[in-house]
C-alpha cells in the first residue's frame, strides 16, 4: 500500500476521533495496533528490507524516508514487517533503529519553524511551508517524542524541535 494511502487512513481515523480542525497545527494520535501489527515509519533516507534479521542477508527492497510499514515482530534490534495488508505484500526484516513504531503525527497547514534544539533561540533548521493539501509530506511529520512544551519530530532523516505554542496559534497569525 502506498504511503499516501496509509496517511489517508490516519486522516480518516483522526476525523473519526474528532481531532481534525481547520487552519492550524495539530497532533494526530498514534494509530495503535491494527489487524496485522503496528504501523511504523522509516526515519532514514534509505532502509533495506532483508530476507532475514541480518545485515548480510539478501536485500528484498529499499525503503525511503517516511515510507510506512507494518511491524509484526521485533527481536534483537530487528523488526519483521510487511509492506501492506494484501496477502501477497512483500515482507522481511529491517534494522529497528531506523524506524519509529506507532508514531503520533504532527500536521500543519501554515509556516512553522523547526529548531535545532528545544530553545526558541536555537538555530532554525527548517521551515515547514504553508500548504493547503493535508497529506503534503512536508507538513505531516512523525513525532519521535513529546517533551512538554516541545515536540521532537523526524525531519528528512534528522530530528528537529517544534514548540507546542505553534499548536495554539490562530490561522490569522500565519505568515
Amino acid at each position: 500500500m502506498k504511503k499516501t494511502c496509509w496517511l489517508a487512513i490516519a486522516v480518516v481515523i483522526a476525523l473519526m476521533l474528532g481531532c481534525i480542525t481547520s487552519a492550524h497545527a495539530e497532533i494526530i494520535p498514534a494509530y495503535g495496533e491494527g489487524q496485522i501489527g503496528l504501523q511504523a515509519a522509516v526515519l532514514c533516507s534509505e532502509l533495506t528490507l532483508r530476507e532475514k534479521p541480518d545485515a548480510s542477508s539478501k536485500a528484498i527492497k529499499t525503503l525511503k524516508y517516511r515510507d510506512l510499514i507494518i511491524v509484526v515482530e521485533q527481536k534483537n534490534g530487528w523488526a519483521r514487517c510487511v509492506l501492506g495488508d494484501a496477502e501477497n505484500s512483500p515482507s522481511g526484516w529491517v534494522n529497528a533503529e531506523y524506524i519509529v513504531v506507532d508514531p503520533a503525527w504532527y500536521r500543519t497547514d501554515r509556516k512553522t519553524y523547526v529548531y535545532a534544539w528545544n530553545e526558541l533561540t536555537a538555530p532554525k533548521v527548517a521551515l515547514l511551508e504553508k500548504n493547503t493539501e493535508f497529506l503534503d509530506p512536508d507538513t505531516f511529520l512523525p513525532i519521535l517524542k513529546d517533551e512538554g512544551e516541545w515536540l521532537i519530530v523526524s525531519l528528512r532523516g534528522a530530528a528537529g524541535w517544534i514548540h507546542k505554542n505553534e499548536l495554539d496559534l490562530s490561522a490569522s497569525k500565519a505568515e
